[in-house]
């Protein structure tokens, strides 16, 4: 249970970074209401996971989701480059995620 309460605080992450872009600066009213507000869950749902698991497996794996989450957001929705190398860092930091959860 606390690996999905883990990945969700991890969604949530990916939510109010890609939310940052969407308050312009914290002057639009909702954009910056729902971004506070993942923020904040994203950060009790992560205090929540670690009753259980190891703090630096959970820290590591959740800036990963949020991470590999938010560029492949920010590559869809802003155009960012998708290069070789972008993905190939992706992939890399899906295979450590992957790697800590099977050690974990």
């Amino acid at each position: 249970m606390a690996w999905i309460i883990l990945f969700l605080a991890g969604l949530l992450e990916i939510g109010w970074a890609i939310g940052l872009k969407y308050t312009d600066g914290f002057t639009k009213l909702v954009p910056t209401v729902l971004t506070a507000t993942s923020m904040v869950a994203s950060v009790v749902l992560l205090g929540i996971a670690v009753r259980t698991l190891p703090l630096g497996t959970a820290y590591a794996v959740w800036t990963g989701v949020g991470t590999v989450g938010t560029v492949i957001l920010g590559i869809v929705l802003f155009a960012e480059p998708a290069t070789a190398i972008r993905v190939g860092c992706i992939s890399l930091i899906i295979a450590g995620i992957a790697g800590l959860k099977l050690t974990a």
